[in-house]
């Protein structure tokens, strides 16, 4: 999941870079606003949830924190995320995934959930947040968004 998480954002923000910074910006009615509000969210949660996973990095208090303001920053430290969970994911074992992560939410509460919810959330909170990205790059004009599904990603290239 890790993998195909960093081949659908690669794809999204390939995508993206069809529109110029006014259009990326421009104020949708998405819950986040924009396409670079949503993509700005989408790097906030997983900064979030990496530093209670690894207990490192920086982790934004609010959920709308716009961490980068420049498209290409943001892009850049996309990646790097994406590499960072790439590197969390390819250390966890199969009899982790019932070991419980204790928390405190973005509203100071303390929570508890298995390791494999935790992780099932953080793919699919992408996965949900990229589908309202692929929305908005349709409203703002992109034709053809590429399709971001798993199975283009899990099928042989030919």
């Amino acid at each position: 999941m890790a993998a195909y998480n960093t081949w659908a954002n690669a794809r999204l923000y390939d995508a993206a870079t069809a529109l110029n910074d006014f259009e990326r910006k421009r104020d949708v009615k998405a819950y986040f606003t924009s396409l670079h509000g949503t993509l700005n969210h989408m790097l906030t949660a997983d900064r979030i949830w990496l530093k209670r996973l690894t207990g490192e990095g920086d982790a934004p208090d609010r959920l709308d924190a716009v961490l980068f303001d420049q498209f290409s920053e943001l892009r850049e430290a996309r990646e790097v995320e994406d590499k960072r969970l790439m590197d969390y994911a390819s250390e966890v074992r199969a009899d982790q995934l019932g070991d419980t992560l204790d928390y405190v939410n973005t509203r100071g509460e303390a929570k508890a959930l298995p390791l494999g919810v935790v992780l099932t959330h953080l793919f699919n909170h992408q996965t949900h947040h990229r589908g309202q990205a692929t929305h908005i790059l349709r409203q703002l004009g992109v034709a053809e968004p590429p399709s971001l599904d798993l199975l283009y990603f899990a099928l042989p290239t030919a």
